[in-house]
């Protein structure tokens, strides 16, 4: 068995719900009874009301989604079945055909019985755990050979106090075994786990109506889709931080996942993209400040008090405790950020030359780096002629790109989330004459066509479009009118699968954020859920389960709308089959393609692995192996590139190189982006030939 992505569910769990609940004596326990307050009986009401005018989506409350209301608000209140007893599931069935009415009629009884059972269940069971780690004779077996379930997503809810118990005993060994292997000694360890209880007792005591009242409110909005929510007017204030570090901070944007902070993405040309160390999916389960500081325990933490302690004046250090998202670390990792302001200027469009030699002759390819689609709309409005958007800056590149003699142009999305909907019209616009670039259809069916009306070209030569897992919205209506149109090759990974509009709609209390409009291509094809299937597709190293549309519970799906008649531009399908040969021939024996194959490979069989051992040899042995397989596949590629061996890991973070706008240049993603560049040549060669013989 290996440490994989199932021990991060068990180590944040275990932390996380060990710290929901209070470390007084269970003689000392005082629960007050949480109970709606006035405003939430019509809040719930506008929600619905809401939810039934201005969502994409016709979904009738009903019976059915009551129910499934109250599987979603159990499952976001206690995810690894910890805490309630099966006799306690049974007992809320009754409330499973009546949420809907007591919502209608605005009644929250329901709600707030189950979350006050919650918080018995919790204050219960940790009495029972900190007067264990109290207890001067408790003992852990480390030598004894036992397993602990990682993945408890089809596990039931324990059917007996000693069955609870026994759980726990389990989940508690494993937390002490963690940080024993930490190099924490077992004494320092327990202390260790009492303080972080106690912290996020205090935190969660804190817990007031409003806080109920939300999460069951989300439990409601997330039948219709998952970027459908409720905002309390708290988090309504702090929507922009919550969401982002995006101006003196790291540069990313985080969410909260079952009470984890996970980072959702980075902000392009922001301190963590530069620092190259955090990568989307990863989890923050603790952060210190400076050089030296104290982490501190986060799990648990509200999303808004996470950031609060991430963010911080430009040019300090803030140090983040890390479980890395691949799979490929068995330890939590500390990794360091200067904090900085997200300069504008860096996250505009930027140009390269690579050189290349094909077929025995050398050529010259232009790279567009477009880390997203922005405009400057206060320029704009103000009638400045020389406004910065994607589209301009693009042009400019594209000239002076040519000027240099390119023989083909290859447009990178990778990581790109989106922005702008007019820029991404108006981008497609610079590479064909005229014509439709995407529809929008709203929840009354009618669909809305929006394109390229200028019959300027700024760019008629061979071209690609290179994206991956985080290339989205506004980077796949571009990727797939490129595609529909065939105007270029689409190379790279499945894209993201972001087709959907979100609108902010104020509520007398707080706001809602609703999804009210679909995008479709101009093929009738949806971007929603399944994204842009590469014509040429490369490999990634990101988990399609753990990130894209795809990976939400609840996402809308994929569907079609009529075609739009469109121009082609070239018919690729004939040498598809060709190209793909080329590419697998090509990257066959290829240093980097064959460490990132064997990353995945990796990956792949690390998911079968749903048991953790809680035997201290077999668990260490493990982990050694694990690393030491990571060190081997580096070196491994290290020598097919004449490169020095390592001896460590830790060493490639001062090896590393650095581009233009100081991020760290990483191999796999330079691999990716040169046989993207082979690929396009072959396509130029294939296609002449093609119309030679046609001709």
């Amino acid at each position: 068995m290996i440490y994989t992505r199932h021990l991060r569910r068990l180590l944040t769990a275990s932390s996380l719900i060990l710290g929901l609940l209070t470390a007084l004596p269970a003689s000392a326990l005082t629960s007050s009874v949480l109970q709606p307050d006035s405003i939430h009986s019509q809040t719930i009401t506008d929600i619905v009301t809401s939810l039934n005018r201005d969502h994409y989506t016709n979904i009738v409350l009903n019976d059915e989604l009551s129910g499934k209301v109250l599987d979603q608000y159990l499952d976001s209140l206690d995810p690894s079945k910890a805490f309630f007893y099966r006799s306690d599931i049974d007992e809320f069935q009754q409330y499973r055909t009546v949420i809907d009415d007591e919502i209608n009629s605005g009644d929250l009884t329901a709600a707030y019985a189950i979350f006050n059972r919650y918080q018995q269940r919790t204050q219960e069971r940790l009495s029972k755990l900190i007067a264990t780690l109290e207890n001067p004779d408790y003992k852990v077996d480390f030598n004894r050979d036992e397993t602990i379930l990682t993945d408890r997503e089809t596990s039931q809810w324990p059917a007996s106090e000693a069955e609870m118990d026994e759980f726990w005993r389990k989940r508690l060994k494993s937390a002490l075994l963690g940080l024993k292997l930490a190099d924490k000694p077992v004494e320092e360890a327990k202390k260790l786990l009492i303080k972080r209880y106690k912290s996020q007792l205090n935190r969660a005591l804190q817990t007031n109506n409003e806080d109920v009242f939300q999460s069951f409110a989300n439990a409601l909005t997330m039948q219709f889709d998952p970027h459908t929510q409720y905002f309390s007017p708290r988090l309504s204030e702090n929507f922009n931080i919550n969401m982002s570090l995006s101006l003196e901070g790291i540069g990313a944007v985080l969410q909260s996942e079952n009470d984890n902070t996970k980072v959702v993405r980075l902000v392009p040309a922001g301190p963590a993209d530069k620092a190259g160390q955090l990568k989307p999916a990863d989890l923050i389960v603790g952060v210190g400040q400076g050089e030296d500081g104290e982490i501190e325990d986060v799990v648990g933490w509200r999303l808004d008090e996470v950031v609060a302690l991430i963010r911080g004046p430009k040019d300090t250090v803030v140090r983040l405790d890390i479980i890395p998202a691949d799979g490929d670390d068995s330890q939590h990792k500390i990794i360091k950020i200067t904090r900085n302001k997200v300069k504008l200027e860096e996250q505009a469009a930027h140009s390269k030359v690579i050189e290349l030699e094909h077929q025995g002759k050398p050529y010259k390819l232009g790279v567009i780096s477009i880390p997203a689609f922005y405009i400057d709309f206060a320029a704009l409005q103000r009638g400045e002629p020389d406004y910065k958007s994607t589209t301009r800056d693009t042009a400019r590149l594209i000239k002076e790109l040519t000027d240099e003699g390119i023989d083909g142009l290859i447009i990178d999305l990778r990581n790109n989330g989106g922005g702008s909907l007019l820029e991404a019209n108006e981008l497609v616009g610079l590479f064909i004459s005229r014509g439709p670039t995407v529809q929008i259809r709203d929840p009354q069916g009618r669909v809305n066509i929006q394109g390229d009306a200028d019959p300027k070209v700024a760019y008629s030569g061979p071209m690609a479009v290179l994206v991956n897992r985080l290339s989205a919205s506004a980077s796949e209506i571009f990727a797939g009118a490129i595609q529909d149109y065939q105007r270029g090759l689409i190379v790279g990974s499945q894209t993201f699968g972001k087709g959907t509009v979100q609108t902010l709609s104020p509520l007398h209390h707080g706001q809602i954020k609703l999804t009210h409009a679909k995008f479709y291509r101009i093929s009738g094809e949806s971007t929603q859920h399944k994204g842009v299937i590469p014509d040429v597709t490369l490999p990634t190293l990101y988990d399609t389960d753990e990130i894209g549309e795809s990976s939400l519970e609840g996402a809308l799906p994929w569907d079609m709308v009529h075609e739009v008649p469109h121009q082609r531009y070239v018919n690729f399908s004939t040498i598809l089959p060709e190209l793909n040969k080329r590419h697998i021939e090509r990257t066959k024996f290829n240093p980097d393609f064959l460490y990132m194959n064997a990353q995945i490979k990796r990956m792949h069989e690390n998911k079968k692995d749903k048991e953790l051992s809680l035997n201290e040899a077999t668990l260490k042995a493990e982990r050694d192996k694990s690393e030491q397989w990571l060190l081997d596949q580096e070196n491994q590629r290290r020598a097919a590139k004449k490169l020095p061996a390592i001896k460590a890991l830790s060493e490639l973070d001062d090896l590393l190189e650095k581009d233009s706008q100081g991020r760290t240049i990483s191999p796999e993603q330079e691999a990716i982006l040169t046989e993207t560049g082979n690929v396009l040549l072959d396509m130029i060669e294939l296609t002449h030939n093609y119309m030679a013989l046609k001709n």
